[in-house]
């Protein structure tokens, strides 16, 4: 550096040299000039110790806040802590050895064939929804679902334990469930209720088998014998429902949807769809109790039957919902020994109200299905439903209109006889119409009514007719059409099923909804059904044309039974516009072949053919029977008998 400062010396002139020391003398002049004076050294010094003191409690602060914030989160984990641990022994005092069950994830578990589908949740270890794939509510969409559980059904076993201080409703614990084991032909699944005790469980195992409206359902109590209260010597099944809606009028669901059951060795009985209602069925040991929709039933069966004892059944109408149809409740009750090990089968029923598939089962499900008396259901059973079963596998093929059609030529074939003989009776009748005006004229006098009565009987007996002929058709009609009535709102097979304007056959067609008219409402309805329409029609003219042609007699005699023959199809009507379209069409069907038979005869068969063999059939000698000649004797006793002064 040195020599640096020598060579650049050494290669300066003078004037070069004074000019460098005089700009170094002014440079040291401006910083003498400028250097802090003593109190501006200090009042720096005060600042810079202010800025100091500022953060050194920037600082403090920042530590004190993260002290404190350390303490409330020491404080925060310790009072969860103390929560978790009163939440805990609060578990254990409610629930004892259930505790390790009172808490836990609602799992879901689904067993499915091709006829149902079957929702269990580990909560309660139960079933939580069932759907038949086979069948579709109203928007033809939709599949029909039973009931689901979270808001509609529940189902749960209550038992007393640990001396009568606990109370164990299994719906509120949650069960572990088990993988599902597939087979062949079926899937099964267990879901285990723990306990505190590892040899203590409650497990419940359910099988579904293939094509099946049945799922198994066993419950195992094992080593349960010392939880359970050693007085209980039973286990409550408890079952409760709020049935939905699955058809386009709630109505009449309501009018269809009730809780029915069987005894073991009795036929099955029911509550009163009109009413709410709860009834005891103690009275022997229950085999199965149904909760039956209007085409559809959830039931609850067991083959060893349950106990008697506590048993009982409630319905209640939901009246005001759109949504829901009826609430049904069951309590059943099961033994309980005490052994280690105890086991109970059962099985649960979902699926249609159809008569067949009930019937396969044996155990009198098919009773729920109202095809009428025992004098009518024969009708049914032997007839009707044959004629819809034959043509069950075509149904996608076969229009349910047209099998109503079929039906209806069957039974008036079956028919046929009987009509032509009541033809046949109400024809001789009608020609022997001179000879009765004839007795009129002979006995004008009503206190003669009993002798021309018996003037009038003498002459069908020697004419060969039958006063009562026009009785037997409406008699035999009567038992078929109560038949029908009772199996056609209930026929599954007539469920959705379209035909012309109906969309379905199993309720009313509408063609034109007027809505709210009181009076006209409570008689008649709010709509105008078609069917019901066409029916009415052809009742009034089968009518006037059985008044004109078969028994013309009647309107001369009984005046007042021309307004009742016109009156009953109106009331008829009123009650039919609310009912099946699919009867309806029948009974339509039925009355024009009726006018069709009756007017084929008028042509076919001749009158005076007639009037002659009435001649000839007069002429024979007739033998008075002994209840005309007990008439004839009470008649002449009442004559010779001295009339009484008033």
């Amino acid at each position: 550096m040195y020599i640096f400062a020598a060579l650049i010396f050494e290669n300066m002139d003078r004037n070069s040299l004074l000019g460098l020391l005089l700009i170094g003398g002014i440079l040291i002049g401006w910083l003498w000039y400028n250097q802090p004076k003593p109190e501006e050294i200090k009042r720096r010094q005060q600042i810079q110790d202010s800025l100091r003191t500022v953060d050194a409690m920037e600082r403090s602060k920042a530590e004190a806040q993260a002290a404190v914030a350390s303490v409330k989160e020491a404080d925060s984990a310790q009072i969860h802590l103390n929560k978790d641990s009163v939440a805990e022994v609060n578990l254990k005092n409610t629930y004892k050895d259930f505790a390790v069950a009172a808490k836990g994830e609602n799992k879901q578990i689904v067993l499915e064939n091709s006829k149902i589908k079957v929702v269990l949740q580990s909560k309660g270890g139960n079933v939580a929804t069932v759907e038949l794939k086979e069948y579709t509510r109203p928007d033809k969409k939709t599949k029909v679902e039973l009931f689901n559980n979270a808001d509609s059904s529940s189902q749960s076993l209550v038992f007393l334990a640990y001396n009568n201080t606990l109370q164990v409703h299994t719906d509120s614990l949650y069960f572990t469930a088990s993988d599902v084991k597939k087979t062949a032909d079926e899937q099964v699944i267990s879901l285990r209720l723990p306990t505190a005790n590892a040899g203590s469980y409650i497990e419940y195992v359910y099988t579904l088998k293939n094509d099946a409206y049945t799922l198994g359902y066993q419950v195992k109590m094992v080593g349960m014998q010392n939880i359970v209260s050693q007085n209980t010597d039973q286990l409550t099944f408890n079952w409760n429902m709020l049935t939905p809606s699955q058809e386009e009028h709630i109505e009449k669901e309501k009018q269809n949807s009730t809780v029915y059951w069987k005894f073991n060795d009795e036929d099955a009985d029911y509550i009163n769809p009109g009413k709410d209602d709860e009834k005891s069925i103690a009275d022997a040991p229950v085999k199965w109790v149904a909760f039956k929709q209007q085409f559809f039933t959830s039931a609850i069966i067991c083959d060893k039957g349950f106990l008697k004892d506590g048993a009982f059944v409630k319905t209640s109408a939901d009246k005001n919902s759109l949504t829901h149809v009826k609430r049904m409740r069951t309590e059943l009750n099961l033994p309980f020994a005490h052994n280690p090990s105890e086991s109970y089968e059962m099985r649960y029923f979902f699926g249609p109200n159809q008569y067949n598939i009930l019937k396969q089962y044996d155990l009198g499900l098919e009773k729920m299905i109202n095809i009428g008396w025992p004098v009518f259901n024969l009708i049914n059973r032997w007839l009707v439903i044959p004629v819809f079963n034959a043509f069950d596998g075509a149904k996608s093929a076969v229009n349910y209109g047209l099998i109503i059609l079929m039906l209806t030529v069957i039974l008036k074939t079956l028919l046929f006889p009987i009509a032509y003989k009541t033809y046949m009776s109400s024809t001789k009748m009608r020609l022997l119409k001179p000879e009765l005006d004839a007795i009129n004229k002979r006995f004008p006098d009503p206190a003669d009514a009993m002798k021309k009565n018996q003037e009038n009987m003498a002459l069908y007996k020697r004419a060969g007719a039958s006063p009562f002929s026009g009785c037997i058709p409406a008699l035999i009609q009567f038992p078929i059409l109560i038949a029908l009535l009772n199996f056609f709102p209930a026929s599954i097979e007539l469920r959705q099923k379209a035909f012309l304007w109906a969309a379905d056959l199993s309720t009313y067609d509408s063609i034109w909804t007027f809505g709210h008219v009181p009076i006209l409402n409570s008689i008649y309805g709010d709509h105008v059904s078609l069917f019901a329409l066409l029916m009415f029609a052809s009742t009034i003219a089968y009518t006037w044309m059985n008044a004109k042609y078969l028994t013309p007699d009647t309107q001369t005699q009984m005046p007042g039974m021309k307004v009742m023959m016109y009156l009953m199809p109106v009331i008829f009507l009123s009650f039919m516009n609310s009912y099946s379209s699919g009867l309806s069409w029948y009974y339509f069907l039925a009355n024009v072949i009726t006018f069709a038979q009756t007017m084929i005869m008028r042509k076919v068969i001749d009158d005076k053919k007639i009037r002659a063999e009435i001649e000839t059939h007069m002429k024979k000698p007739v033998k008075k029977s002994n209840f005309q000649q007990r008439l004839e004797e009470m008649s002449k006793q009442r004559q010779i008998q001295p009339k009484t002064k008033k």
